[in-house]
């Protein structure tokens, strides 16, 4: 059930990315990066298919990825690898949902990070760029982050020179705000709250946060930078909704009590959703 899951995430997530592409980016010829951006800019200068230029790419960079890289890219990367450009086919007699490139850029952005968060949540790739910087990473020693920037630098320097510099700067912003939905789709939107007390009254602090809040809290043992005197620590994760009724908790306890506040950006475990 679970394969059926992960499979499903890619080709739904292949099917956001194909009309993201054909409602937004192509028709306002933003090149944001990756195979669709070099396909988006053959496809101005040569006339070429997209669909079939982001084939004709990714076939070969997946096996050029098995060869190279070992048989780590399983048989979801490969659905991903051919799905997409089917899916960019499929769709390409769709009409634009707007010609604004601003909005094109934002809206295609969005719909191509949601799209790509779902492959990934599905353990799978769709190929392209992503490979080849696999490959550089390997044979060069660059990070595999500087070798993605590498490759998508080039290829929204290539849309400015082509297209013009506003659009260059259209294609960057896309980018920009894919990753961040990449990110949000992976690890979701509702952050959840790491606290650390340090406190007098940690024994009420604890109690309260058991009794009133019924959330686990954990007591970790510190010492003092300057005294070196021993003295609890307790952490407690929260959601957005439970924070500010822990605040208050806590003031209400001691008011002069220490407290540090992060993001979680992600918690698994008994009491918070698990994937």
């Amino acid at each position: 059930m679970q394969r059926v899951k992960e499979y499903g995430y890619v080709i739904i997530g292949a099917a956001f990315v194909a009309l993201a592409f054909n409602l937004f980016l192509l028709p306002n010829r933003v090149a944001s990066g990756g195979v669709s951006g070099i396909s988006t800019i053959l496809n101005a200068v040569l006339g070429w298919e997209p669909g079939i230029v982001q084939l004709s790419f990714n076939i070969p960079l997946f096996f050029a990825g098995v060869v190279l890289l070992g048989r780590q890219f399983g048989l979801k990367t490969l659905v991903g690898t051919v799905t997409l450009p089917l899916m960019v086919l499929w769709t390409r007699d769709i009409q634009p949902a707007t010609m604004d490139p601003l909005l094109a850029s934002l809206f295609g952005g969005i719909g191509v990070g949601i799209g790509l968060g779902l492959v990934f949540r599905g353990r799978a790739s769709t190929g392209g760029t992503d490979l080849a910087a696999q490959i550089i990473h390997k044979y060069t020693g660059l990070s595999l982050g500087t070798c993605v920037a590498i490759i998508d630098g080039l290829i929204v320097i290539s849309a400015a020179i082509v297209f013009d510099i506003e659009l260059g700067l259209y294609a960057l912003l896309s980018l920009y705000v894919t990753s961040k939905t990449i990110d949000m789709v992976q690890v979701g939107i509702g952050y959840s709250k790491t606290i650390i007390i340090i406190s007098e009254k940690e024994a009420e602090v604890r109690e309260a946060i058991l009794t009133k809040l019924d959330r686990g809290v954990t007591k970790l043992t510190a010492h003092g930078g300057y005294t070196l005197n021993e003295k609890p620590v307790l952490m407690c994760v929260v959601n957005q909704q439970e924070f500010t009724k822990l605040k208050q908790v806590v003031q209400s306890i001691d008011a002069s009590a220490f407290v540090v506040v992060m993001n979680a950006s992600e918690v698994l475990g008994e009491g918070f959703k698990r994937e």
